[in-house]
């Protein structure tokens, strides 16, 4: 009896130690998001960890938001969020939406917010994933609390895949279009907001017919956006 109470007392210890770290791996998003809200703080994301964890390197090199061309930004927010700057982090009219097509058993579209994808990319990871969604909405509800509008679309234009090992909008202008992120004109723009859903796939420095009609798209909603940017630019 007493050899079992013995036996029992260092699985529970272990077990414990289990339980204490998935509660610190689970909340330290939370404090990465206090950090990552420090403008000089230059946040990587999951994906990079593993390029660097496979020994496989990467291309990121950081732009300030405004060293950003505001044809990206128009462009990526027209594409992306349309409503980004009106909800705060998830869009909730989208994602009832979805609710009610995937229980009708209809193609769903994709409801992710930039805050959403960004929340994603920093902390979580690709796939469609319950769990990974479960996670990923109170994440980006806080980092959309936490940081101003302007430092969200920083960080997600810094941290986008735009290719293998190509992260962020400066390398990615550079190896697509050899222009800086500053430089890009609207077609390019535009381009490289319609390859952001499947960047391996969609090579924006060479684009199909049907890559260049979605860029056609998203430049003319990225010119009428108007109010649609009002909390990025004043």
């Amino acid at each position: 009896m007493i050899a079992r109470a013995g036996r029992r007392r260092p699985f529970q210890s272990r077990l414990r130690r289990v339980v204490l770290a998935a509660i610190a791996l689970v909340l330290l998003p939370y404090l990465l998001i206090f950090v990552y809200g420090v403008p000089f703080v230059r946040p990587i994301s999951t994906l990079m960890l593993a390029d660097l964890a496979a020994l496989r390197g990467y291309d990121r090199q950081w732009a300030d938001f405004e060293d950003i061309s505001p044809n990206l930004v128009r462009a990526v927010m027209m594409s992306e969020d349309g409503q980004f700057c009106a909800h705060g982090g998830v869009d909730w009219g989208e994602m009832r939406l979805v609710v009610q097509q995937t229980i009708k058993g209809d193609a769903t579209r994709g409801a992710s917010t930039i805050s959403m994808q960004t929340a994603k990319n920093l902390f979580l990871w690709n796939g469609r994933s319950f769990l990974r969604k479960v996670l990923e909405l109170p994440l980006a509800i806080a980092a959309d609390f936490v940081w101003p509008k302007r430092r969200m679309m920083e960080i997600y234009l810094n941290v986008a895949e735009w290719g293998p090992g190509i992260y962020g909008v400066e390398a990615a202008a550079k190896h697509h279009f050899g222009v800086s992120a500053s430089q890009l004109s609207r077609q390019q723009a535009a381009l490289l907001a319609v390859a952001l859903p499947n960047p391996i796939e969609r090579v924006a420095g060479k684009p199909g017919r049907g890559m260049r009609r979605l860029a056609g798209l998203v430049d003319r909603r990225a010119r009428s956006s108007g109010d649609y940017i009002k909390c990025l630019y004043d």
